[in-house]
């Protein structure tokens, strides 16, 4: 049984730092800045829970 090509995985969007970007198309570029700011918007909430946490232990024990 044949896979047709809508069947086959998907292969996930990936980006190195710093690798080498003159290969990739417009699109792929526009495809990597999505990526990562949604990254960026990941590692943003993720700092300001720890730091609501960090802050919530301060006033805890400097009562």
């Amino acid at each position: 049984m044949a896979i047709q090509d809508d069947e086959r995985p998907k292969k996930q969007v990936s980006h190195e730092i710093g690798q080498d970007l003159s290969q990739l198309s417009v699109e792929e570029l526009a495809g990597r800045i999505e990526l990562l700011n949604g990254e960026i918007a990941r590692l943003q909430s993720s700092m300001n829970l720890k730091r609501a946490t960090r802050d919530a232990a301060d006033r805890f024990f400097k009562s």
